[in-house]
């Protein structure tokens, strides 16, 4: 009976994986084309997210993501005013954390793991109606901020406009400054990806 039991556990878990594997593909393909948007939706206005956290602007610097992501898919024209769009885009910055998560022998932080969570919601103008709404899109990165912890091979650091051997020479506060900086870019651009993921998709 036992072995039955097993046998059915492993069936039930293969059925999953393929399941999984099979909406992890179809959800790429909906993120790339937009299928998921009204087939008649041409333009969209972002509203100005609201700023839940304690970080000044970050709902600014965030919607510059946004726009480009939207404009990087070409599904939608983003346009000036609610008036001209077909659909509308809101939400709001729920938090961003910025805390140590790595340290050297005395104790000191080494390391940085910054994390966001969004919340947004997109609006059919013409139905009049919420279409699409979702909590807790987020992104996490790590900042390296003394100069023996940061990778130099990393995407990341290779997008910034500095060699192993420019590290090498900072001190310690210009290290945690750029590095802080650039993974905060990193994490604002990754969860405006992930945003338009998933509006694009409908989940």
């Amino acid at each position: 009976m036992s072995g039955l039991r097993r046998r059915n556990d492993f069936f039930v878990m293969a059925v999953a994986v393929v399941i999984a594997i099979a909406l992890g593909g179809c959800g790429y393909h909906l993120a790339a084309s937009g299928d998921a948007l009204p087939p008649n939706a041409k333009t969209i206005y972002v509203e100005r997210f609201a700023n839940s956290t304690r970080f000044t602007g970050a709902n600014d610097e965030l919607m510059r993501y946004i726009k480009d992501e939207i404009a990087m898919h070409d599904r939608l024209q983003e346009v000036d005013s609610p008036a001209q769009a077909d659909l509308i885009l809101t939400g709001d910055i729920e938090s961003i954390y910025t805390l140590p998560s790595a340290y050297n022998s005395v104790l000191e932080p080494t390391i940085y793991a910054q994390s966001i969570s969004v919340a947004a919601q997109l609006k059919d103008v013409k139905e009049n109606k919420i279409i699409w709404q979702a909590h807790g899109i987020n992104n996490s990165q790590n900042a390296q901020v003394v100069a023996q912890t940061v990778v130099t091979t990393t995407p990341t650091f290779q997008q910034q406009n500095l060699r192993g051997a420019d590290i090498a020479k900072m001190q310690d506060i210009q290290v945690a400054q750029t590095q802080n900086a650039a993974a905060r870019n990193q994490m604002m651009q990754q969860v405006a990806k992930n945003l338009y993921a998933e509006m694009a998709e409908g989940f």
